[in-house]
Formats: structure tokens, C-alpha cells, sequence
């Protein structure tokens, strides 16, 4: 008999619901499990932009606490939100098949016209750059809390609409709210969105759990993982990438802004699905080479 395995998220709805997959999975194959819940920092400061506040590490601190401690045996993550340095002895164990990776619009409740004269709620500096190009003069105010509570304040009437990730959306139940999808050329999305992540321990057996990870979800978040680290993906310059595997081989586009300058180059690059690190790699030196060159023109 089994010791259940112990499941570790945040509490938000989503959270809990994609953790509800990796514990479905387990059902499905008779292994015992427990969904254990936790508050994270990134969670408790809403009143500033993620970036301001020490960027996407507020949302793993705790949960890698319990897995050490062994209060949890895995973590579920949104794999966008883990940083792109881990701690060794906190491996990946492997990524789920990717939902929809998109960027979605969604308006106010029973609008179907987009007021661009209010402000778009939003706290992502990646969709605000991107979204200037196709609306040169959409405005944007801060908006943070989970996906529910977004939709809340906009429904309030305190922001003309929201850009939200298509997969909390769909994971939700809340396709209906999606009023116009962006496509990855017209917002790249943020490295891994749409992919969740299971991390665990360093030396434990986690063979069980092999079947629920998928090859091709593994090997885009490898290769947007590597973009995103040549970047230094730490700091709070917008950097965005999207690979998508055909066959044998792996196309990732990419976009990167210089924190100092503010020039910002997208690019997009295809290579052999096998070395998906190195392709990573190679985009991201040169888009950091092309707006060298641009900054120094």
C-alpha cells in the first residue's frame, strides 16, 4: 500500500484545479494522493507588478519550503511562473501537455465592444509592450489577484478589459468570457505559458508519475526555459518566447527588450528538436546582439 502522495500548490481556484490534474492522473492509475494547499507570497503583496516586487520566485518560495521539509512530496506549478534558475535539489520531474498557449482579450460582462478609452488591466510588462504594437493608444492600470478576482473588477467596471493567459480561462470553465484570442506572432506568449510543471526532490523514485509528462511540452519549455535564462530571465525587462515542435524539429520565437535602453527586437528561429537548449540559446544572443546593434545606431 501506498503512502499518499502529497500533492503541494497554491490555494487560488486555478492553482488547485491544475493540481486536480496531476491528482486525477494518479486516481486513474491507483496511486494514492492528497492535494495539500498553501498561500505564497506572490499570492499576499497584490498592491504592485510582480517585477517590482522580486518577480516570479514570490510563487514557489513556500511550496519549495514543504517539499524539503517533506510536508509535500511534488509540487504543481504554472511552469510560466517558476524562475529560470531552480534549486538542484528541487528537480523538474517533467511538463504537462501544453493547454492553449494564447493571450486572450476579454471585456467587460455582457459588452461586445472594446472601450479603449478606459484602461486595460493588466500587470504583465511582455502583453503591455506587445499590445502597444497592434493598439499604439490602449492605456494600461495595474491588476493583480487571481483570475477570479480580475474578472470581478472588471466586471465592476474599473478597467475597459483584461489580457489573461487562455489556459486559466479554459481550466476554469470560463472559455465564454474570451472575446478576441491573440495569436503567438501578435503577442508572444511568456515562456511555458499553457505548461504545468511537477517538480520533486533530488534522489526519490517518481517513476509512477512518467506517464502524466508529455515529450513535446517537455521540449518547448526546455528550449523557451534556455531563451529566457541567456536573457537572464530574473530581471524585469519584458522577454517572451513560444516553441512549438514539427517532426524533428523545433521553431521558437522569441522577444527581448534591453532594461536600459527600452529597444526590443523579436526573432524567430527553427533547429533540430533534440537540442532544444541550443536553440534557446541562440536566439536569445542574438536578439540581445541586434538591439545592441540597434542601441549603439
Amino acid at each position: 500500500m501506498h503512502t499518499p502522495l502529497k500533492i503541494g500548490t497554491r490555494e487560488s481556484k486555478l492553482a488547485v484545479v491544475q493540481a486536480e490534474q496531476l491528482a486525477a492522473f494518479c486516481d486513474k492509475t491507483g496511486l494514492p494522493c492528497e492535494i495539500v494547499t498553501m498561500k505564497t507570497t506572490g499570492d499576499i503583496i497584490l498592491d504592485r507588478r510582480l517585477d517590482e516586487v522580486g518577480g516570479k520566485g514570490l510563487f514557489v518560495k513556500e511550496l519549495d519550503i514543504a517539499l524539503r521539509e517533506g510536508r509535500t512530496d511534488v509540487s504543481v506549478h504554472s511552469a510560466k511562473d517558476l524562475p529560470s534558475e531552480l534549486p538542484d535539489d528541487l528537480p523538474i520531474l517533467g511538463f504537462s501537455r501544453r493547454e492553449d498557449p494564447r493571450d486572450v482579450l476579454v471585456l467587460p460582462k455582457g459588452s461586445n465592444v472594446w472601450d479603449l478609452d478606459r484602461p486595460v488591466g493588466c500587470a504583465s510588462s511582455r502583453r503591455m509592450l506587445q499590445l502597444r504594437d497592434l493598439y499604439p493608444n490602449v492605456s494600461f492600470e495595474t491588476v493583480r489577484g487571481n483570475v477570479l478576482t480580475r474578472l470581478r473588477k472588471l466586471d465592476e467596471g474599473q478597467y475597459g478589459a483584461l489580457i489573461l493567459a487562455a489556459a486559466g480561462l479554459k481550466r476554469l470553465g470560463l472559455e465564454k468570457r474570451i472575446s478576441r484570442y491573440f495569436s503567438t506572432e501578435e503577442l508572444i506568449p511568456a515562456a511555458c505559458q499553457g505548461t504545468l510543471c511537477v517538480q520533486g526532490r533530488a534522489g526519490e523514485d517518481y517513476n509512477e508519475l512518467s506517464p502524466f509528462f508529455d515529450e513535446d511540452a517537455a521540449l518547448a519549455a526546455r528550449a523557451e526555459r534556455a531563451f529566457i535564462q541567456a536573457l537572464n530571465g530574473g530581471c524585469t525587462s519584458p522577454i517572451a518566447a513560444y516553441a512549438e515542435r514539427d517532426g524533428d524539429t523545433l521553431t521558437l520565437r522569441g522577444l527581448y527588450r534591453s532594461e536600459t535602453s527600452g529597444n526590443y527586437r523579436r526573432g524567430v528561429l527553427t533547429g533540430p528538436a533534440s537540442r532544444p537548449e541550443a536553440l534557446g540559446v541562440t536566439l536569445g544572443m542574438r536578439l540581445i546582439m541586434e538591439v545592441e546593434r540597434k542601441d549603439q545606431a
